[in-house]
């Protein structure tokens, strides 16, 4: 975030040396509120590139194994720009490399299932999904794995089968 805006802030000075320039060359013929308001518009323009950039950028910097399965878009009064793209600010992903199976319980697959959102840190929450049974169950206090393979006082979803993140951790098996 922070990053962001000193870029925001270059950028915005930037653009005001180079309209400063352009009306020196062409002998202060420009209006002086040009300068100010070009700086502005740059700057804007960034952060609204930044915004709608952040998803795709996510995605390409997430290591091989992690799939994205869901995002959530959204339209907000004060960026009224919103109203014509919605902008995506969270996403779902579900990281296949920590995928792992018990010997007794093949159909089930435990891994985590991370939440991205925009300026917030990523959340990692285990989850086992059942293959088989296309259901899922999230791993918090209470829950213990029996000597079987089977999950003891797990809260079961059921899912549809084609849940894309019931088929990202499944795919392997």
């Amino acid at each position: 975030m922070l990053l962001e805006f000193i870029a925001a802030i270059a950028l915005g000075l930037g653009t005001a040396g180079l309209v400063m320039g352009i009306n020196f060359a062409s002998g202060k013929r420009l209006p002086a509120w040009l300068v100010p308001a070009s700086a502005g518009l740059a700057m804007i323009a960034f952060m609204i590139y930044m915004e709608y950039s952040w998803a795709e950028r996510t995605k390409a910097g997430l290591p091989e194994g992690v799939v994205v399965t869901a995002s959530s878009s959204d339209s907000m009064w004060y960026r009224p720009w919103t109203y014509l793209k919605p902008l995506t600010l969270r996403m779902v992903a579900v990281d296949t490399r920590r995928n792992r199976t018990h010997a007794e319980a093949p159909d089930q697959v435990m891994t985590s299932v991370l939440l991205l959102g925009r300026w917030m840190p990523t959340r990692a929450i285990p989850v086992v999904f059942d293959c088989a049974g296309q259901r899922r169950a999230d791993l918090h206090a209470g829950v213990e794995l029996a000597a079987d393979g089977q999950l003891v006082g797990a809260d079961w979803r059921r899912l549809q089968p084609d849940d894309p993140a019931l088929r990202a951790a499944c795919a392997g098996l």
